[in-house]
């Protein structure tokens, strides 16, 4: 199931839906020595220098990773492709946050700068004790730590709000429309942020208010991923200080994981799949902490991918989750969105079981969709289209 041919030139003509995708990135934040740049290291082939010293990370890095996705494999073996392309998304590595970042402190407007561009927070905890890595602060405490993060970047949220504050109410006072639903937006997160919480759990039903509260690009209503890094024998249970965590990231409608940045680097090192396999094995581990965090980032970006399958590649491709298909045919190039007349589609599920798209389709089990169809991740999609 593939799309139609396309021209080098006109491959390097993505369309704006592509650009807006693949721009979407995922921070990797942190006191100094947590295990940020390790973890980095591990998710990407561009190196952050991992020292034993806070700031060794100046300028952010960004790596380019693959998501893994064994359904591109498991097609593959059915359809004999030139290649497979996996889809991918970026991390970036920022500098380790001290008390005192949203005065200035340490590099404190560098990272305020560089978090604020980033599209979703990969939040590192060190959940490890070793006496030859030290800490900034002298102790090994991952909810002080989260806090004093926390602290930074809602201090710096409450700046941004008081500041636009002061600039709508005159305008929401003479009855500007827009000016009052900003300044709901804007009394909302005051009122949490000011408590101590993050503007994440602040919820809009509204699309005015929406649109309000996502201009703001505050840093604390960015979606997070808490990382548990602890040492090789927490790998696979974790230890006391992940249950915090844990119990502290649901309280705020957050996810955490756990994972063992240092064996993932150790792991990352072995030349062979095998050599890597049984290393998990060993640690009682299906998958790579690696992998899932990748996954764990690609849906914190709210991203979902659809595939085409044909002799030339297993590709997937990367779409917002909620797109149509439409949208979705608009990823792959403009013209297919501009002239769209069907999606054919294909569950990854069924595809398995007939193993071919012309056993698919005798069996009766290819959907014809038309504009309104909502795409679903691991569709296995050919879009019909006239310009």
């Amino acid at each position: 199931m593939q799309h139609n041919e396309i021209s080098n030139k006109e491959n390097k003509n993505n369309n704006d839906n592509n650009k807006i995708i693949m721009a979407l990135k995922c921070g990797i934040v942190g006191l100094p020595n947590v295990g940020k740049s390790t973890l980095f290291n591990c998710l990407s082939s561009a190196k952050a220098q991992a020292a034993n010293f806070p700031f060794c990370t100046i300028e952010p890095n960004v790596g380019v990773i693959t998501v893994p996705d064994e359904r591109l494999t498991k097609l593959a073996e059915l359809v004999h492709p030139g290649r497979i392309v996996p889809a991918t998304c970026e991390i970036v590595d920022i500098a380790g946050l001290v008390k005192g970042a949203s005065k200035g402190e340490g590099l404190g407007n560098k990272f305020l700068g560089n978090i604020r561009e980033t599209d979703a927070i990969i939040h590192v905890l060190r959940c490890f004790d070793d006496d030859n890595i030290t800490h900034v602060d002298g102790t090994i405490d991952p909810i002080r730590d989260k806090e004093i993060i926390d602290t930074e970047l809602q201090l710096k949220d409450l700046e941004t709000i008081e500041s636009q504050l002061s600039k709508t109410q005159k305008t929401a006072a003479a009855g500007n429309k827009d000016a009052k639903v900003l300044m709901g937006v804007l009394e909302a997160y005051k009122e949490v942020l000011e408590q101590g919480k993050n503007a994440r759990v602040v919820t809009f039903e509204s699309k005015e208010e929406l649109e309000a509260a996502h201009n703001l690009f505050l840093l604390t209503a960015k979606p997070v991923l808490y990382v548990c890094n602890v040492d090789e024998n927490s790998a696979k249970d974790g230890n006391e200080m992940t249950k915090k965590v844990a119990e502290l990231a649901r309280e705020e409608g957050a996810e955490s994981m756990i994972i063992a940045a240092k064996t993932e680097e150790d792991i990352a090192e072995l030349e062979s799949y095998e050599d890597k396999m049984m290393f998990l094995e060993e640690l009682g581990l299906e998958e790579s902490g690696v992998n899932r965090l990748i996954k764990k980032a690609y849906a914190l970006l709210n991203l979902e991918t659809f595939i085409t399958a044909g002799e030339m590649e297993v590709k997937a491709w990367t779409y917002k989750k909620g797109w149509k298909a439409p949208q979705c045919a608009g990823v792959i190039h403009s013209d297919f969105e501009k002239g769209f007349i069907r999606a054919e589609v294909i569950k990854y599920d069924d595809y398995i079981q007939y193993g071919s798209e012309a056993a698919v389709r005798e069996a009766g089990k290819m959907g014809i969709e038309g504009k309104e169809y909502v795409v679903q991740d691991g569709d296995i999609m050919h879009f019909r289209f006239n310009v």
